[in-house]
């Protein structure tokens, strides 16, 4: 909790820079800064895309599929790391959905 605090993460957008940051060539080339801000926009996004159903939805997901890439590629994220950081950016969506739903 004291990293997220040191970031400027809330806890949600801490477990989406520590998906990001899994990838240490993406911690060196792009640096806390920048994915930091990816997290807060994959929070943002995913707050406003995610429905209640979306992981039996096929078509939700990959749309949220199709927006985590556009934005990892806005931002650069290395290339090679992209599909990866996906996947382990929607199976963090798939926990955090659950409470999102709740609220």
């Amino acid at each position: 909790q004291n990293r997220g605090v040191a970031l400027g993460l809330s806890d949600e957008e801490l477990a989406f820079y520590d998906a990001l940051a899994d990838n240490e060539s993406a911690v060196e080339l792009m640096g806390d800064a920048v994915l930091s801000q990816i997290a807060r926009e994959l929070v943002e996004m995913l707050r406003r895309e995610v429905t209640i159903d979306w992981t039996e939805r096929e078509a939700i997901k990959a749309r949220l599929r199709v927006l985590v890439k556009r934005l990892l590629r806005k931002h650069k994220y290395p290339p090679d790391r992209q599909e990866r950081a996906t996947e382990t950016v929607l199976q963090q969506a798939e926990v955090l959905a659950q409470a999102w739903a709740t609220v």
